[in-house]
């Protein structure tokens, strides 16, 4: 008789112990995510004060822009600024488009300087703009990422760690961008979808990523590994779940909740 009165009140809770953790889609996941991301790229939390970051950190990539580091040099700047052109026509980057098909591949900022920088920071005030550079990055980095993890068996961890590798080093699959560091993990350890074990597989993702930096002047500080996602997949954080506290560079960041 008691069980089948506690009964309504027990289902609920039994259904929410039985939910499954949420992965990186989760808006506030999401936003975790791109808190970690800009902590690291911009020595901040605070994200979304990055639309107007702009400079060339010389990486050989040209100018370096946006919430997710858009290259002129890599070829997701210019997306990102014909998408933006597409959405409003005459807007105050629209003339830099022939120059940034110019230096697409290379470092130069031949026909982008003097004025290029001060008027990617009056865009990014821009609304549009700054839906441009969200859907882009999730376009280009944020889904295809977090696709391929889910397709690997990866909690929202596994799924930050490959959204961080693709930021970085980009979608390709030679040997130091992300397709080529996924391929080297995988020849050290099975994924979950394979039937290993995640954390023995994400140490094998993150070993490969250290070596993927590391043959990059430019990326050589390993620290978003070593002190940031290392420093999670020890504690057994496999979901991401707040309170997170880690360093990058040096610098300590905590995301309470």
């Amino acid at each position: 008789m008691l069980t089948t009165l506690l009964a309504p009140v027990l289902a609920p809770v039994l259904a929410l112990s039985l939910q499954a953790p949420v992965d990186l889609t989760d808006p506030h996941k999401k936003d975790i995510a791109m808190q970690l991301v800009s902590s690291a790229e911009n020595s901040s939390l605070d994200w979304k004060a990055q639309y107007g970051y702009i400079e060339d950190i010389d990486d050989g990539r040209g100018y370096t822009g946006g919430i997710i580091g858009f290259c002129s040099g890599t070829h997701d700047m210019l997306q990102l600024v014909e998408l933006y052109t597409e959405r409003k026509p005459g807007n105050v980057l629209a003339k830099y488009l022939p120059a940034l098909r110019k230096v697409d591949g290379s470092d130069s900022h031949k026909g982008l300087d003097p004025n290029f920088t001060k008027d990617w920071k009056t865009a990014a005030k821009d609304a549009v703009f700054q839906q441009a550079q969200n859907d882009e990055r999730d376009r280009v980095y944020f889904d295809p990422a977090v696709k391929q993890a889910k397709s690997d068996g990866l909690r929202a961890l596994g799924q930050f760690a490959y959204y961080d590798a693709i930021v970085m080093h980009g979608p390709g699959d030679d040997k130091v961008s992300f397709g080529g560091i996924r391929k080297s993990a995988m020849a050290k350890a099975k994924t979950p979808a394979q039937g290993g074990d995640e954390t023995a597989y994400l140490n094998a993702f993150l070993d490969a990523r250290k070596a993927a930096m590391k043959a990059e002047e430019a990326h050589e500080d390993t620290s978003r590994v070593d002190t940031e996602q290392r420093v999670f997949l020890k504690k057994g954080n496999l979901d991401l779940d707040p309170p997170l506290t880690w360093k990058v560079y040096g610098d300590s960041y905590t995301i309470k909740k």
